[in-house]
């Protein structure tokens, strides 16, 4: 058996080959998406399809590429899975995503035996979905674009062209389509070869339990955690703008939290279904989202291994809006961008001094596309806002950050949209009085301003701007997001979710929510309130209206009358 030094070498080899994975990755891609946004979830699995070293990205990727290895072994068998061997996998219900989050992966052999794998999973341009860009409208699966269920794309490390074949004439735009999925060949080739090399220097045996041990110590740490946790069972209910379709109608999400002795059970019954349009969730990204939670709460100081996930059992009602069954519509995944922080809104009834309130609560994401007037060629570009983070129960929540759901991404960078694309960035800065009041302060989302320099299309994925961001022990609610349309004219429309069509001269302004307050807000300490004057994140008016803090025009507080604005009425 591998004694323990050794262990701990081979799980920082291992890591250390995923981190090479998305670096090679990044240094390979065409898409903007993955290579500045990260975009991607990695993953180096056992055997099993088990997750024992990742590189973060997109958190929720990497438990869906579990679910998708597996799915593949299951359809084609492990025996048929030979050395130089790559697959790609975007079957919805099987890869856990949409069908422009291909899962490509690679079996790793050494002497013969299959001994895990090698995933990569990255957001690509298009595979011929009814829009391009993105698609907010489909009604059945057949609308989302070309679906192969593990095909192989190279045989034995020869290429199989009859595979990019079919995706180079089911692409609006099969350069960068067909780039970025090389990319993943050669990331996961990447993971591979390091994998067998670990085999190589410290045995086969050594390694395999290597990766049973990671992931032993990885259960016994979340368990540990686990035990320490309150127990009982709260529940939750919130809700998506719409799914595209009835625009009208609030989609429920509802999740009922048991935390027992033994596990944590997730259980979705009560969420909406037979949903219409294209918000449905695969159950493995449910399953996924739920995860995310978890490790949080259990683990979040370690990196991510499958044993991390034993004590969690997720539920849901097949047909639900949670978990998407053939042919329903599951292009627009931000049902799970949403379900995370329901999942600590019922949580932060039996933990409250554990769980934060509710952030901005989406990933506000805006892409354009259009043809290039000077090169005649077809662009497009994305990127994800930040937004303000709940506060706690020991501190304000955090300015204009990443939505949680993706820990490990950025934003595309001012210079690279204006660079690729034909828009300008009119302005960008933090979104003032959006955090919600409290004894700690919800952080400041962020607003962009996008200006169009020829025709395009603008598509705002945005599906948290009709319900606010919730607070936590007496604290007041965030301010939502929304996109406005050219804002401070007689065509001005606001609005969430939309595929626009957009004229040069057109300003499209995505302004993205602050998070829930913690505590009372007349509790906060005044000198705070005056520093978030100062700095912008709070407005003179605000400060009176919210906190009961009144300014001087110097920034400082008028002491009298914020104790007069302070003092209960009937107390002198």
């Amino acid at each position: 058996m591998a004694d323990a030094i050794t262990t701990e070498v081979v799980r920082h080899g291992l890591l250390a080959a995923a981190e090479e994975v998305a670096r090679n990755l990044c240094r390979t891609a065409y898409n903007t998406v993955v290579y500045e946004i990260h975009d991607y979830g990695i993953g180096i699995h056992n055997a099993a399809g088990d997750v024992v070293a990742d590189a973060p990205g997109i958190a929720m990727f990497t438990r869906g590429n579990d679910t998708g290895i597996k799915k593949a072994v299951e359809f084609l068998g492990a025996d048929s899975m030979e050395e130089g061997d790559v697959f790609i996998l975007n079957y919805p219900y099987w890869s856990s995503a949409h069908s422009l989050d291909p899962l490509v992966f690679a079996p790793i052999r050494f002497e013969n035996e299959l001994i895990g794998f090698a995933s990569c999973r990255v957001h690509v341009t298009d595979l011929n979905q009814k829009d391009p860009g993105y698609v907010l409208d489909s009604t059945h699966m057949s609308q989302e674009g070309l679906m192969l269920p593990a095909s192989k794309l190279y045989r034995r490390g020869v290429k199989n062209d009859d595979v990019f074949n079919i995706i180079k004439f089911n692409s609006r735009m099969p350069k960068h389509t067909i780039g970025d999925i090389q990319a993943q060949v050669s990331a996961c080739v990447s993971g591979v070869r390091r994998t067998q090399e670990i085999a190589a220097k410290y045995g086969k045996s050594t390694l395999l339990e290597s990766m049973q041990t990671i992931n032993e110590h990885g259960e016994r740490l979340a368990r540990l955690s686990l035990a320490k946790l309150p127990k009982g069972t709260w529940t939750a209910v919130d809700y998506v703008d719409d799914d595209g379709i009835n625009k009208d109608e609030l989609v429920k999400l509802q999740v009922t939290v048991t935390i027992t002795d033994e596990e944590m059970i997730v259980d979705w019954t009560g969420s909406a279904e037979n949903v219409q349009g294209p918000i449905n969730l695969p159950a493995g990204q449910t399953e996924a989202v739920s995860s995310l939670i978890f490790k949080a709460l259990t683990t979040p100081d370690s990196p991510v291994v499958a044993g991390n996930f034993a004590p969690l059992r997720v539920v849901t009602v097949p047909g639900s809006v949670v978990h998407a069954v053939p042919p329903m519509p599951t292009f627009c995944l931000w049902t799970a961008v949403l379900a995370g922080e329901v999942v600590l809104k019922a949580l932060a009834q039996g933990m409250p001094d554990l769980v934060p309130a509710c952030s901005g609560g989406d990933i506000c994401s805006m892409m354009g596309l259009g043809i290039n007037p000077q090169t005649g060629e077809p662009w497009q570009e994305a990127t994800n806002e930040a937004v303000g983070f709940g506060g706690t129960a020991t501190s304000d929540g955090e300015d204009g950050i990443m939505h949680l759901s993706e820990p490990g991404c950025r934003n595309n960078p001012v210079e690279v949209l204006e660079t690729k694309s034909s828009m300008i960035i009119d302005s960008y800065g933090y979104r003032q009085d959006t955090g919600g009041a409290g004894k700690h302060r919800g952080g400041v989302g962020v607003s962009r301003a996008y200006r169009f320099t020829a025709p395009a299309t603008g598509i705002c994925i945005v599906y948290k701007t009709k319900t606010e961001p919730w607070p936590v022990a007496g604290g007041n609610p965030g301010r939502p997001n929304e996109i406005v349309l050219n804002p401070g004219t007689d065509r001005e429309v606001v609005q969430g979710g939309s595929y626009n069509r957009m004229e040069a001269g057109d300003v499209l302004v995505n302004s993205t929510g602050g998070g829930g307050g913690y505590g009372p807000a007349f509790e906060r300490d005044p000198s705070k309130v005056a520093r978030d004057v100062r700095n912008g994140f709070v407005s003179f008016e605000a400060a009176a209206r919210d906190y009961g803090v009144v300014m001087n025009p110097d920034f400082s507080v008028n002491q009298e009358e914020t104790n007069r604005l302070r003092t209960p009425v009937g107390v002198s």
